[in-house]
């Protein structure tokens, strides 16, 4: 055993020794316990960020751990390898995307491997492999015909210059982010799948999660946005519409119908293009609107802007004419793309309304009174009883709900619903890097999917794109080809499919990855799943758990899989954080250092006072700890750290600083710190293993002082076993065990059974840090003698009876004084205890005189002498 800790070799020789081995290989074992832990698999963008490696360190901790209780662990490691990133990587270094994909997982998967993680490698998975996407290919034609899948016409962002769909993020103040051109509202055919059709169920099985986070099941109540509503008709007008028909609106504020003074509708909905004929101002309003942006936060937060039209629609109760206008703050997707406006109660109506002076009726007295003036204020938005609405004044919100429906179905004009704020998922993507969508248009415009014998239909990998467009429109050798039914000629689908696609069910495919005889082998899938343990960022909180817990649902109902939620437990780890140093520059921009490049200056007291550039030595401004990124430039290369102080430090400082669930500060003193301690137990281990491996140990012979050294290690045993297994407090178990680190080095080490009990100790440090720094651990073990492996090894047991003590140490006060202490045996009782403490010195010295009034004793803790 080397004197000095030399993580390097130590390292290199635990993973050679694992790979020899198959350590991870993870195979169905009916009899054990099985234990499925997953992070997130990661996108493949070049290297790993500290975010990466705080992640997956989590995940491997507690898979080793739950190794260590003797159950079957699966940790498996793949690539969410699609997306927008490798088009724009390859557009600006002239390279395909599958090169650039491919490389990146070659070297990140070099970078996870230095972190000693126990994953099954043989599971990789990789979802731009048509080996993957076959299966999510066959699913899609699976419920196109079930009509889970459906196409329709969808309002999306447009670049007219590049050609393309943009995301909501991509446009900014209303222009393509690349090309820098005005964005279109436009109407394409695009493919959703019905999650709606779940929504039930998906809101419903929640309640059966009580392994995930009370926040993140709320934000998933709050998406899916169950709400009991009424659905309205407004007769049309027929002396300005010209026709007969009703304008439908959906609202969760029946209560306030009398107050409706206008209804507005979207610039794409029917009635504003009937009122657009022949009126060019309201024509070039429309398509003002149509250039704006589609996603809920934008329209909350713009400007919003109307136009009256001609058209009039009637109040399904009172008959009297409600004027139709087009607004910019209504959206074609959600609901009906129309809205009864009742400015005195929502905040949105009653802004419009004052710009545009139009009426507003208050129909609801609140805590504000009955009258709504300017400015808003939100009490205006309460529930409470009705005012000027006639037959139904008086009644409250439920009340005045029920009445209202019934009114409204007496004229055919109006029912409850139930709505919910999600809407389907439209998964059509009109870029290239991504899954080919297995639709075939045949000369008659019939959608045909692809038969299962023809899949998959593989993307071509030897694309660079140019930005403008998809690529596959202009590539024939991948649209021309014929119809399965007839052989005629026909046209492929160039859209590809949305990339949350493919990370909403890879979890299941990690069950069976080369299976070849469909998309899970039932026995496998059914063994593995659910996942036990989940880890990933709270970012994904919402649209990738959802479409996760969907996709669970779709391959159960295709009779894949029995059960019906992906994950058992969730734990949702904190942001990796850094200070941030600036320059302000001539143009008020902001030049960002790195920390590495800063110098810090403290006071007397450790305090930073102020900071300077190490390369020029003049001043930077202190921005703030904010999360790592490459926009602040305050990210550390964990390539770096590890080089410099091994895996198994970055582990256990990232394991250290922070509960995992916390945001987590960097800090190059604290890996440091780490860096020392494991140098102390490299230390104290070799002095130990130097001198020979001792004997058993004879429990019923130690001394008091050995019995003490024992109750530390087995504390240290109960604590972590808490902090591990329970609460994934990793923080905590380390710095139990660096307590215990404390007294070992401290206990003598004089007799056979002093090494004995140091030697006990050190398989202790060992066993409870062995899934935080698995490589320094996997050499210890060795060295103390054992011949297995330290993975191999099980958790250590508590000795309860270890923990027993002959007598305590009490701590006396006198009138809530420290004043001194007394050794007590265990088993003493209350009038022992109260007796000695009576007697002992400092007690009578500081209650010369005065009257004792009364003893509080507190069992194993202290004794209290109230006097005066």
């Amino acid at each position: 055993m080397h004197e000095q800790y030399q993580p390097r070799e130590i390292e290199a020789a635990a993973q050679s020794f694992w790979d020899q081995n198959q350590s991870f290989l993870a195979t169905m074992k009916p009899g054990q316990e099985k234990f499925y832990c997953l992070s997130m698999f990661p996108y493949p963008s070049g290297k790993l960020h500290m975010g990466h490696v705080r992640n997956y360190t989590i995940g491997d901790v507690i898979a080793r751990y739950q190794r260590m209780q003797g159950k079957n662990v699966l940790q498996p490691m793949g690539w969410d390898a699609f997306g927008m990133p490798a088009e724009n990587a390859a557009m600006k270094n002239n390279v395909a995307p599958a090169q650039w994909t491919y490389d990146n997982i070659a070297y990140m998967k070099t970078q996870l491997k230095s972190l000693g993680l126990a994953i099954d490698w043989s599971r990789e998975v990789t979802t731009c492999k048509p080996d993957y996407y076959r299966w999510e290919q066959w699913l899609f034609t699976q419920l196109f015909e079930k009509g889970i899948i459906y196409r329709k016409n969808g309002t999306v962002n447009w670049d007219p210059v590049d050609q393309t769909v943009l995301a909501n993020e991509q446009v900014i103040d209303g222009r393509g982010w690349r090309s820098g051109a005005l964005i279109e509202k436009r109407e394409i055919p695009m493919y959703y799948f019905k999650i709606t059709a779940y929504a039930d169920e998906l809101l419903s099985s929640l309640d059966d999660l009580p392994g995930w986070p009370e926040q993140v099941k709320t934000m998933q109540r709050n998406w899916i946005g169950k709400s009991r509503g009424m659905e309205v008709s407004f007769p049309y007008d027929v002396a300005s519409i010209g026709s007969e028909g009703a304008l439908k609106v959906f609202t969760t504020r029946a209560d306030t119908l009398m107050g409706a003074t206008y209804v507005a509708v979207a610039a794409e909905h029917p009635l504003a293009t009937l009122a657009a004929q022949g009126d060019a101002e309201l024509q070039a309003f429309i398509d003002e609107c149509k250039r704006g942006g589609v996603a809920e936060a934008d329209i909350a937060t713009q400007e919003k802007k109307g136009y009256a039209t001609r058209l009039r629609v009637q109040h399904p109760l009172t008959g009297e004419l409600l004027p139709v206008w087009v607004a910019n703050y209504v959206l074609m997707h959600y609901g009906d793309g129309a809205v009864m406006a009742v400015p005195a109660h929502d905040e949105r109506d009653f802004e419009f309304a004052s710009k545009y002076g139009l009426p507003i009726k208050p129909v609801v007295r609140t805590s504000a009174g009955d009258e709504t003036p300017a400015p808003w204020q939100d009490a205006y938005g309460e529930h409470g009883q009705l005012i000027n609405s006639g037959a139904f004044d008086g009644l409250d919100f439920a009340g005045a709900f029920d009445a209202i429906e019934v009114a409204l179905r007496d004229k055919g004009l109006g029912q409850a619903r139930t709505q919910f704020r999600l809407r389907d998922w439209g998964i059509s993507r009109q870029r290239y890097w991504g899954c080919p969508i297995p639709i075939i248009h045949s000369e008659d415009g019939d959608d045909i999917p692809v038969p299962a014998d023809m899949l998959p239909v593989v993307l071509p990998e030897d694309v660079v794109p140019d930005g403008a467009g998809s690529p596959l429109a202009r590539l024939p050798s991948f649209y021309e080809t014929t119809d399965p039914r007839t052989g005629k000629p026909a046209r492929r689908e160039t859209d590809t499919m949305d990339t949350f696609v493919e990370s909403s069910w890879y979890f299941a495919r990690y069950a069976s990855p080369n299976f070849t005889g469909g998309m899970l082998d039932k026995e496998e899938a059914n063994y593995w799943l659910p996942v036990d343990q989940y880890i990933g960022g709270i970012e994904h909180a919402i649209l990738h758990l959802l479409y996760a817990r969907f996709f669970h649902k779709l391959m159960r109902d295709q009779g894949l899989i029995d059960s019906s939620e992906p994950f058992e437990n969730l734990l949702t780890q904190g942001m990796v954080v850094a200070e941030t140093y600036y320059r302000v520059l001539a143009n008020g921009g902001k030049d960002w250092f790195n920390p590495a490049d800063v110098e810090v200056e403290r006071d007397a007291k450790a305090k930073v006072i102020g900071a300077k550039l190490k390369s020029d030595g003049q001043p930077v401004e202190i921005g703030g700890v904010e999360k790592m990124s490459k926009s602040k430039n305050n990210g550390v290369d964990p390539q770096s750290m590890i080089d410099a102080y091994g895996a198994d430090t970055c582990r256990l400082f990232m394991m250290f600083a922070s509960p995992p669930d916390m945001s987590l500060e960097w800090s190059d003193s604290g890996v440091e710190g780490a860096s020392r301690f494991l140098r102390r137990v490299w230390r104290l281990a070799h002095a130990h293993v130097t001198g020979g491996l001792p004997g058993a140990l004879d429990v019923a012979s130690l001394n008091d002082a050995q019995k003490e050294v024992r109750r530390a290690i087995h504390l240290a045993i109960r604590q972590a076993s808490q902090d591990v297994g329970q609460h994934h407090k990793f923080n905590t178990a380390i710095a139990q065990v660096m307590t215990l680190m404390n007294v070992l080095e401290k206990a003598a080490q004089d007799s056979g059974q002093d090494r004995a009990l140091l030697h006990e100790g050190l398989e202790t440090v060992t066993l409870l840090l062995a899934p935080i720094t698995p490589h320094i651990c996997h050499e210890l073990w060795n060295r103390l003698g054992h011949d297995g492996a330290v993975i191999d090894a099980k958790w250590p047991e508590l000795d309860e009876s270890a923990l027993v003590q002959d007598s305590l140490q009490l701590v006396i006060q006198v009138n809530g004084k420290l004043r001194g202490q007394i050794e007590m045996p265990a088993s003493a009782g209350r009038e022992e205890i109260e007796a000695a403490a009576r007697q002992n010195e400092n007690v009578l010295r500081f209650t010369e005189g005065l009257t004792i009034r009364k003893v509080i004793v507190v069992p194993g803790k202290l004794v209290n002498i109230v006097a005066n």
